[in-house]
């Protein structure tokens, strides 16, 4: 079987029933043509049927698609486990079916479109999955063209899908190891503070009482002025950059 999921191409002859599976890909000739469907010659010991909801495109007569003689790549599209009879199809199989989809599940994949707030990737399944740009490295992205291009073939796991919703989440990040300066980042902090003096700034009993006699209330200890830094600020201004491009989107961008 090959690395997309599809069965690697027979030869016409020699096969064995026990040795074809779903999705094989065989080289075939139409023996005969019927209202139903054609008969197609795979090698086995008897013809197999194509059935013509299965020719690929909406058709009046199969006759119009087929003609006796002609030779068709044709995938099995089922088997008959009591009869052994083949049923195949002229319509190439997808590789990743709904059924098969599981959150964690791991594909190599296709850059087929970038967008502001992700990158689309064809895994081979009904709808291409999205990979958001928050998914795409650990580091900020501003746009996905900063690190793909169409056409890039790339690993990716399946953080969730609706088959409902014909959408399938995708991430890049969660393949990659986090870097160290991350992690020691969470560990330091993000504000400084200036440390006053205590002792030289505690006020005497006597000035206390001063104070109170002339009003004013700023006898209690300075309080520590903390000034975020400039690698805070960045990182504030990149979370709420990722989050209105999020919600910048409708559900019409993924169609």
């Amino acid at each position: 079987m090959s690395e997309n999921g599809f069965v690697e191409e027979e030869s016409a002859s020699g096969d064995s029933e026990g040795n074809l599976e779903k999705k094989t890909k065989l080289k075939g000739t139409v023996t005969r043509v019927e209202l139903y469907g054609a008969f197609i010659d795979i090698g086995q010991d008897g013809p197999a049927i194509l059935h013509i909801s299965n020719l690929g495109k909406r058709v009046n007569r199969v006759s119009d698609v087929l003609e006796v003689n002609q030779e068709v790549d044709v995938w099995v599209d089922r088997i008959d486990m009591d009869t052994g009879q083949v049923m195949l199809t002229l319509e190439e199989p997808l590789a990743v079916e709904w059924r098969d989809l599981s959150e964690g599940n791991v594909y190599t994949g296709t850059v087929t479109r970038l967008e502001n707030f992700g990158a689309f990737i064809d895994i081979g399944a009904e709808k291409d999955g999205l990979a958001h740009v928050s998914e795409l490295s650990h580091e900020f992205v501003k746009h996905p063209a900063e690190v793909l291009k169409v056409g890039d073939e790339i690993q990716v796991q399946v953080l969730g899908f609706s088959r409902k919703k014909r959408r399938i989440n995708l991430s890049l990040k969660a393949l990659q190891e986090k870097p160290e300066a991350a992690l020691e980042d969470l560990k330091s902090s993000d504000i400084e503070y200036d440390e006053p003096d205590i002792f030289e700034e505690m006020p005497t009993a006597m000035e206390i009482a001063l104070r109170q006699a002339m009003g004013t209330n700023d006898n209690a200890p300075p309080r520590k002025k903390g000034r975020k830094s400039r690698r805070n600020k960045r990182r504030r201004h990149d979370q709420d950059d990722i989050l209105s491009r999020t919600l910048s989107y409708s559900a019409e961008d993924l169609e």
